[in-house]
């Protein structure tokens, strides 16, 4: 079970999808440690959501890399699955896409539809020293918003108390 403030499930020498990489890639969380990482999981390739949040959070690389975060992507399909899906529909996305196959991943964070055999979006936020800090699992069939996630991760970052929806400009309440 996932819980606020403890470490992160581990994963290990999962085969991801990498634009750009001649093969596919091995990923662990450990190769985040010392950054924010954003890890997200979604239902399924070639659906009708999933593309606008893969691309969304795509968009917002830039911000991401300015807030020492990395962004992850993980969905039950395998990695030639992805492989395809990316480079046809999905070419500008350039983040890893763990291929959670074994449904590990999933299980372990909680997001796995034993119904269906997928992951629900599931999103969380993993400080540099390997500790969730966020988590919201939905429906497959609502989108998340990139906005928000970014919104959490900065107010997360300040390490101080937070009002309802801090914004740019917008006070904490100071230290907790």
């Amino acid at each position: 079970m996932i819980r606020i403030s403890k470490p992160a499930p581990l994963f290990e020498n999962v085969v991801a999808y990498k634009k750009g990489a001649n093969d596919f890639v091995k990923i662990s969380l450990a190769d985040y440690r010392g950054k924010w990482l954003v890890f997200f999981f979604y239902p399924r390739d070639f659906t009708f959501i999933c593309p606008t949040e893969l691309k969304g959070f795509s968009q917002h690389k830039s911000e991401f890399v300015s807030l020492n975060a990395e962004v992850l992507a993980c969905s039950t399909d395998s990695e030639w699955s992805h492989k395809n899906w990316f480079e046809k529909d999905l070419p500008d996305v350039d983040y890893p896409i763990l291929a959670d196959n074994t449904h590990n991943i999933a299980k372990a964070y909680d997001v796995y539809n034993e119904v269906d055999g997928l992951a629900e979006r599931g999103s969380f936020i993993i400080d540099p020293e390997g500790n969730i800090r966020y988590a919201l699992v939905s429906s497959g069939s609502v989108g998340r918003s990139v906005t928000e996630t970014l919104r959490v991760l900065k107010a997360l970052q300040t390490g101080e108390l937070c009002p309802l929806e801090l914004s740019e400009g917008t006070k904490t309440l100071g230290k907790a």
